[in-house]
């Protein structure tokens, strides 16, 4: 089975993914204001935040695990890609995905969906994010992981679209 078999790019509700685990396209303060985060702290309930509060601050480009609280999800995955009010960089993307599979791997996590992190508030560029994060999972299927599959879970025609063109494009 090659890498790309093992990614899935979907549009839909990253909240309702029944997966071991989901990505929020975090802040280093670890605080679920909108976007991703805000969807996780509504439908997760309070003890997702809660948790972050124990956990947070993290340095950018990493990654913390929190549990799913009312998710479907066991764990969420907080990729720290940004400051409170700043921007997404590039490196700092590259960094909190890879961050985020290596967590996988520690968890022995089998399934994991990940939005477009940064994209939103953050304003890093769709089709870069796409690019972006499909070469870190490609990269990342190569070597000894847990994950069978990798979902990509994008809430918008041009999210998915992005997404598809992008994965399309890769080497089978």
């Amino acid at each position: 089975m090659s890498a790309k078999d093992k990614i899935k790019i979907l549009q839909g509700d990253l909240t309702e993914q029944d997966a071991d685990a989901i990505v929020n396209a975090a802040n280093d303060d670890l605080q679920l204001g909108g976007g991703v985060a805000g969807a996780i702290r509504r439908k997760g309930g309070p003890a997702v935040q809660e948790e972050c509060n124990r956990v947070g601050p993290i340095p950018l480009g990493e990654a913390a695990v929190t549990g799913g609280g009312n998710l479907k999800a066991r764990y969420v995955i907080h990729a720290a890609s940004m400051r409170l009010g700043e921007r997404t960089s590039e490196p700092n993307l590259r960094a909190s995905t890879r961050a985020s599979l290596l967590r996988a791997r520690e968890l022995g996590v089998r399934t994991i969906a990940f939005p477009a992190v940064g994209t939103g508030i953050a304003g890093f560029p769709m089709r870069r994010c796409a690019e972006v994060m499909l070469e870190e999972v490609a990269r990342h299927l190569e070597g000894d992981t847990s994950l069978e599959e990798i979902r990509f879970v994008l809430y918008d025609n041009v999210a998915h679209q992005a997404f598809r063109d992008v994965f399309e494009a890769l080497p089978d």
